[in-house]
């Protein structure tokens, strides 16, 4: 089991940064990929982005490419999201999720088998 709790959401303007953090409880952080996911109110989740188990490889929606930056220290099992350059359409609750397998997509949330509970983050114009 892994358990995953979220930080480091908040209120921020347009053309502003926020870093969220991911942290995660149980040893085998390590051996699971790692995505953000984002649902606005009234809309569905969406990927956001992902990092390979040892941090290697990584994806991005198009929505956030060039801008938001995930990362992972393996050794505070943690995973981060530097985001930059915000707009009021990244107003959304950001959930962590961890893969414990892979299921030939990464881009769904039933490709995601642990779930944190979710950080806002609001951008005002």
């Amino acid at each position: 089991q892994v358990q995953l709790v979220e930080s480091g959401g908040g209120l921020v303007q347009a053309g502003g940064s926020l870093r969220l953090s991911c942290a995660a409880s149980g040893r085998t952080f390590n051996a699971y990929p790692m995505g953000w996911f984002r649902q606005a109110p009234g809309k569905e989740r969406d990927f956001v982005t992902r990092i390979s188990s040892t941090g290697g490889t990584t994806y991005y929606s198009d929505s956030v490419k060039g801008r938001f930056t995930i990362s992972r220290d393996n050794a505070k099992n943690t995973v981060y999201l530097q985001m930059n350059s915000l707009k009021p359409d990244d107003t959304a609750v950001y959930y962590c999720a961890a893969a414990r397998y892979y299921t030939g997509s990464i881009y769904n949330t039933q490709d995601y088998n642990y779930w944190g509970r979710g950080t806002q983050v609001t951008v005002s114009s």
